[in-house]
């Protein structure tokens, strides 16, 4: 077993390198700047309930934009690692950066067998330096890992359309992608597009008629795989009265989707935060529209020429994702551009590693990677000092134990910008009983946490604060950046 490890390593010496090098950014010194705040404390406690088995949710995180529940999935899949590191919040993200690393070896495999060692090196060289994707795997979120699913659905579906008939695993894994590419971020519904494209231009072959009925199995079965991995939001919204359906309707109808402003513009701004997002040239904006479409086109007709159906997939979902994103009315954030990161990757490297001269491809390979790695030079975790997140929310929840002496407790977060679940977390870690904060139940002791000097915890109007009768402050203290305010039921006169 040695050996053959041993041989693999020697044989892949520069992948292997570049994997390491990919760790390294990824893990260091992860606990000191990793983000957790109030959406990872949230996540904490529903992974905590989930390995105790004191609730296991059907439904994820909810958008950030007409509360539209994502799938479970993230949730199952991340959760052991919080067990594996007895609670620890650092688990969470440790596993978020293992999985990455996990994926940017399958990526290389993949890339490798499909189009040879120049792409593959050249493609996990990009991801593995881009300062946007390891940004992306030093913490736990449900987006974080898109960008691999994505491209693994997309490779899924590629092998489900050109594989043997008996092969069904194929498309049992190309639904399971599907699904939990959606439930990782609902954006992922965009890889459908280039996948329709090549289903039909498949369907047009005469071959997909000749395979007659076990062709047509293949799609049954990835259909089932998809509705089996999903079922658990499908379920929760025939339960809830198509809860998910009506709040997505609802969006729908009220124009907070489709964006108001010139599509054009959009297009324009979201080929430009792509290309800054992965290659960070400071180009102008029309000139990364039309280095984004050159790229995206031109890997379609290379593919395309050389019969390579996986890279045509792959280029195709760049252009696909450009106009289909553009639609939409929504910042150009990082984690936005999940499912097209790789592929603009792979499909860069694939362009490189046309050039047959391979000192050209070497030298070309080497001036892009420093250009790339200074472009990126964005690794704050080696120049400036770490935030402590973990730390610092489990100082101010371990405040609250000495002035704790009635429960249940109800804890408010002033302003209302201000999150809470990282408190919330060790709170429950710590055995406290804190009612949810939308729970209308009465508390015995309402704490307001004040983040601001203009903070008003008697008079504000935030409705739990409006709902704790009689209240009457007894107590206060600060703790780091927060004044911290105990307010108990007065008696009643």
């Amino acid at each position: 077993m040695f050996r053959d490890i041993r041989s693999i390593v020697a044989k892949n010496w520069p992948a292997v390198l570049i994997i390491v090098c990919a760790a390294l950014l990824r893990f260091y010194n992860i606990a000191g700047y990793v983000t957790f705040l109030g959406d990872q404390g949230r996540d904490a406690l529903i992974l905590k309930h989930i390995v105790t088995l004191k609730h296991l949710p059907a439904i994820g995180a909810p958008s950030s934009v007409g509360q539209i529940y994502l799938g479970p999935f993230y949730y199952y899949l991340i959760a052991p690692f919080l067990l594996l590191f007895r609670f620890d919040p650092i688990g969470p993200a440790v596993g978020v950066a293992l999985l990455s690393i996990v994926g940017t070896i399958a990526l290389y495999w993949i890339m490798k067998k499909e189009c040879g060692v120049k792409t593959a090196l050249i493609s996990i060289l990009f991801i593995s330096f881009s300062s946007s994707l390891i940004d992306l795997s030093r913490f736990s979120w449900n987006p974080n890992l898109l960008p691999y699913f994505s491209f693994f659905t997309l490779y899924f579906f590629d092998k489900l359309l050109k594989g043997k008939e008996k092969l069904y695993w194929h498309a049992i894994l190309c639904g399971a992608f599907l699904s939990f590419s959606i439930q990782l971020h609902y954006l992922a519904v965009l890889l459908l597009v280039p996948m329709m494209v090549m289903l039909i231009i498949n369907v047009l072959n005469s071959n997909f008629y000749t395979r007659g009925k076990k062709n047509l199995m293949k799609w049954v079965y990835a259909l089932l795989s998809f509705c089996f991995f999903s079922s658990p939001l499908i379920v929760f919204d025939l339960r809830h009265d198509f809860l998910n359906t009506r709040n997505f309707m609802a969006l729908i109808q009220g124009g907070k989707v489709i964006g108001n402003s010139s599509y054009a513009s959009r297009v324009i701004e979201t080929a430009s935060a792509l290309v800054n997002f992965t290659f960070r040239l400071p180009l102008d904006a029309r000139l990364n529209m039309l280095l984004v479409l050159f790229v995206a086109c031109g890997g379609v007709y290379i593919a395309w020429k050389k019969k390579n159906t996986f890279m045509v997939l792959i280029s195709a979902n760049i252009v696909a994702y450009l106009f289909g994103f553009s639609l939409l009315n929504s910042p150009r954030l990082i984690h936005y551009f999940g499912p097209a990161y790789l592929s603009l990757f792979v499909v860069v490297a694939y362009f490189i590693a046309q050039i047959k001269n391979t000192r050209a491809v070497v030298l070309i390979t080497a001036w892009t990677m420093l250009f790339f790695i200074i472009a990126h030079w964005r690794y704050y975790y080696f120049n400036m000092p770490p935030s402590n997140q973990i730390v610092y929310a489990k100082e101010v929840a371990d405040s609250f134990g000495e002035h704790i002496n009635a429960q249940p407790i109800q804890i408010v977060p002033l302003p209302f910008t201000e999150t809470d679940g990282h408190f919330r977390y060790f709170l429950d870690l710590a055995g406290y009983n804190v009612l949810p904060d939308n729970s209308s139940d009465q508390a015995e002791e309402l704490f307001v946490m004040c983040f601001s000097q203009d903070c008003n915890p008697t008079g504000d109007p935030h409705w739990q604060i409006a709902a704790f009768y009689n209240k009457q402050l007894v107590d206060s203290w600060r703790v780091k950046n927060v004044t911290i305010y105990k307010f108990i039921h007065g008696k009643e006169t």
